[in-house]
């Protein structure tokens, strides 16, 4: 079957690297731009859509805690990346010349971000009539096949430069510092900042002793890069804070790196570890578990159990936490480490949410009777805490249920399921 060049776009994927060799050279150049441009357009129409949608939001919305999350929920986007799409949607309204060049795909996404973030925030001594022009120099270096993201940053630097005013400079305006920490698809972390030139001061100092080439004790010379000295002085900053500084509370425990393993995988010795039995999972087996980021492989697991605080938690035949002090209302330390094992952070089906920013939920209320016991509780985020307690607009409730397993399980209200299946405790950090 031959392939014509207008098909490329219009088609399917399915089969189509078989076939392309049928082009020439020309034609390919042909397909990838207006494939690249069917990508804007539908990328226009997809923030369109999300924007009008956080506009109006039905119960599928409300219950996955904001639009962006129910677009990653129902597709293969990741969390934050459904965020941008509903945040840039948001950011789009109050600037239609922007939104226009966007909207006909003569602006990529990562440009419409670039401006309107200057649009929201711009030099404190720019008056408000000089806006429009700002605007117009900004689309006019992010427009057509020339723009760059080199050029749009370069213009918006040009422009905080011009406007700088008496007040603050941009390098000591504390109000931009940014830092943004992520997580990527294989576990690691990526970490982007933008601080005020004192922290960045603030925190050289603090790197220098510790970035420092440091000579093999042969004299060799220190191989690492800067860049890898630089995140080895980092990581070795941070361990001496956690370890020394006065950390406060986060989620009614002090701040530290918690891992959750199986006694028997911590065993060193192989034939001590678990295994998995008949018709059992090996999902949970050599590994630990760390509240924020998951996984973590059983070899780091017991390097760091050789030097740690060890917390032991008993656990029924389900790996469900057995009950630790009932009598009291609130959650005892004791109880929130078991329900932390549990749960696993948010227990909320597709939720996210780590356990240092969840609450402890009574099922039936304490008001009414509920006691203060593991298969009474549940950890919820805060946004799902409000939705057990009726949240304002949301049609129906959701109810929550103990299983035989002893962990949770979520039964939605007829608008979102009509027959009501039960759904199990979110998995996202469990394997």
């Amino acid at each position: 079957m031959s392939v014509l060049s207008s098909d490329v776009v219009s088609g399917s994927a399915v089969g189509l690297r078989g076939r392309l060799w049928q082009l020439t050279a020309a034609e390919l150049r042909e397909a990838a731009v207006s494939a690249s441009a069917e990508i804007l357009r539908l990328e226009a129409i997809r923030v369109a859509v999300v924007d009008e949608l956080s506009l109006r939001p039905d119960d599928q919305v409300i219950a996955s805690r904001g639009v962006g999350a129910w677009l990653a929920a129902n597709t293969m986007l990741q969390v934050r990346d459904g965020k941008k799409i509903a945040a840039l949607g948001a950011a789009l309204r109050p600037f239609p010349a922007v939104a226009a060049r966007f909207d006909c795909g003569d602006c990529s996404f990562d440009h419409a971000v670039l401006i309107v973030s200057f649009c929201e925030s711009p030099p404190k001594g720019m008056p408000d009539e000089a806006m429009p022009r700002c605007i117009d120099l900004l689309l006019a270096a992010a427009s057509g096949v020339e723009a760059t993201t080199t050029k749009v940053r370069y213009v918006i630097a040009t422009l905080e430069r011009v406007f700088e005013s008496d007040e603050i400079p941009p390098a000591e305006d504390v109000d931009r510092n940014e830092l943004r920490i992520a997580s990527t698809l294989n576990g690691r972390v990526v970490v982007r900042g933008d601080f005020d030139a004192l922290t960045g001061e603030m925190l050289l100092s603090a790197l220098s002793n510790l970035t420092m080439p440091t000579p093999a004790p042969d004299g060799t010379p220190d191989a690492r890069s800067a860049a890898k000295r630089t995140a080895d002085g980092f990581t070795e900053l941070i361990r001496r804070y956690l370890d020394c500084a006065k950390t406060g509370m986060d989620g009614g425990q002090r701040p530290h790196v918690n891992v959750h393993v199986n006694a028997r995988d911590l065993a060193e010795h192989r034939d001590c570890a678990a295994t998995p039995t008949d018709g059992g999972s090996v999902s949970d087996l050599d590994v630990g578990h760390m509240p924020w980021l998951g996984p973590l492989s059983v070899s780091q697991t017991r390097l760091l159990g050789c030097d740690c605080f060890l917390s032991t938690v008993l656990l029924d035949d389900h790996g469900a936490p057995l009950d630790a002090k009932p009598g009291k209302r609130l959650v005892t330390a004791e109880q929130r480490v078991a329900l932390i094992a549990r749960d696993k952070g948010c227990a909320f089906p597709g939720c996210t949410c780590v356990p240092a920013w969840t609450d402890a939920h009574h099922i039936r209320h304490w008001a009414n009777g509920g006691p203060t016991v593991m298969n009474n509780l549940v950890l919820l985020c805060r946004s799902h805490h409000r939705l057990m307690h009726r949240k304002s607009g949301f049609v129906g409730k959701w109810e929550v249920r103990i299983g035989i397993d002893n962990k949770p399980w979520f039964i939605p209200p007829p608008s979102i399921d009509p027959q009501r299946h039960p759904r199990p405790a979110n998995t996202t950090f469990k394997t």
